[in-house]
């Protein structure tokens, strides 16, 4: 078993982190293949439908399987991989639906916070529809460490042990660390316990060596420019 996985910059995008972090802290073999965005090797190879059947990144390509969308990406994984969801059934069936809202929701959140490992840009007061989509993650965080991460004494993780929702929930951690989101002491201790793990610090390292900077990826490009 083989795996490719097709990402774009490790400094801004999120979804590429996702499967990523997920395959990297279970010790799953892959090897990594990365697009920079904005590039005539990414238009070619990505925007074009060549690698990527929806134009975006992340895939991930498993022989003649090509997976594409994160989600999906991860739901693949768990069916060839155990110990992906939380073990316990009520804890899993929390898990998935956790990952699927930040799927489908948050849009003021990633609008307003995008993904920018390599930066510190503290936001004293967000916007009320970023500081609605905090409020609900501090809550969605909160129920998963209380009702089954804490209980289960398997780690410091959302529902014990690393899982699948880590992974997903991963970005999020690393814009709280970024535009400096005030936490309650539940969150800020899986906040801690996150980015201190092995893989995440591996991804930030790589996110901080890469040279390329996409101008209305950065903070300054919302909150001085676009803004006003």
């Amino acid at each position: 078993m083989a795996y490719t996985l097709l990402i774009g910059n490790k400094n801004y995008s999120s979804w590429s982190l996702r499967p990523w972090l997920l395959l990297h802290a279970s010790g799953i073999a892959f090897t990594e293949e990365k697009h920079l965005f904005e590039t005539p090797e990414f238009a070619a190879e990505i925007s074009s439908r060549k690698r990527s059947p929806n134009a975006r990144v992340p895939v991930l390509v498993d022989g003649d399987v090509r997976v594409w969308d994160s989600l999906a990406i991860a739901e693949y994984l768990a069916e060839r991989h155990p110990n992906l969801w939380p073990a316990d059934a009520a804890a899993r069936a929390h898990a998935r639906c956790a990952c699927a809202e930040m799927h489908s929701s948050f849009g003021a959140l990633r609008n307003w916070m995008p993904m920018n490992v390599r930066r510190s840009y503290p936001i004293a007061s967000p916007r009320e529809d970023v500081q609605k989509d905090i409020d609900r993650m501090q809550a969605l965080w909160t129920e998963a460490r209380t009702r089954f991460g804490v209980p289960s004494g398997a780690g410091p993780y959302l529902y014990g042990a690393f899982s699948n929702a880590d992974a997903y929930f991963a970005p999020v951690v690393f814009r709280f660390n970024t535009y400096g989101v005030k936490c309650s002491p539940v969150v800020a201790d899986y906040v801690k316990a996150m980015l201190a793990h092995p893989s995440m610090q591996q991804w930030a390292a790589d996110s901080r060596a890469e040279p390329q900077v996409v101008d209305h990826e950065e903070p300054e490009y919302l909150y001085e420019r676009k803004a006003t």
